[in-house]
């Protein structure tokens, strides 16, 4: 590569940074409530006790898999709490507000749900992917809080 070749990818490099740079506040924004948006269509079902893909009381499975698979006491609280937070939590997710702690929560629920599913990792059979990078992703949220669009940022609680 000759030295003007070089320069010339990195001016062109340069532009599209700039240009994205632009636009990565609306991105993290989208990002944020494209998040919220799958997760309230996971809270929804248990909220209203109706179908949702193959389960066919989804609530009924959240308190089995505390209860049967996690071992855990209280399973139909805990399974209301999963709810509120896959469907209040993902509402105040998509617009904002208390991201940081509704991102940690949810963090935690995936970190529950991949306990669950594991221990042997199932990667196809068992789609423990999906909890595992929804997880990390709400572990990026944690820490850049809720952006430039948020009612946090209005707040001015970041």
């Amino acid at each position: 590569m000759t030295i003007e070749n070089s320069s010339t990818l990195r001016s062109a490099l340069a532009a599209v940074n700039l240009r994205a740079d632009r636009f990565e506040p609306y991105l993290y924004a989208l990002l944020r409530t494209v998040f919220a948006i799958v997760l309230f269509t996971h809270g929804v079902p248990k909220a209203l006790r109706t179908s949702h893909g193959s389960m066919a009381d989804p609530m009924a499975g959240s308190i089995n898999l505390i209860q049967n698979v996690m071992g855990l006491p209280f399973a139909a609280q805990l399974a209301f709490l999963v709810m509120l937070l896959e469907t209040v939590g993902a509402l105040m997710l998509a617009v904002g507000l208390a991201t940081r702690l509704v991102a940690l929560l949810i963090a935690i629920q995936m970190l529950a749900i991949s306990y669950a599913l594991g221990p042997t990792w199932p990667w196809i059979d068992r789609d423990i992917e999906f909890p595992v990078l929804m997880g990390f992703l709400a572990l990026y949220i944690v820490a850049r809080g809720g952006g430039a669009h948020s009612v946090d940022a209005r707040l001015g609680a970041g």
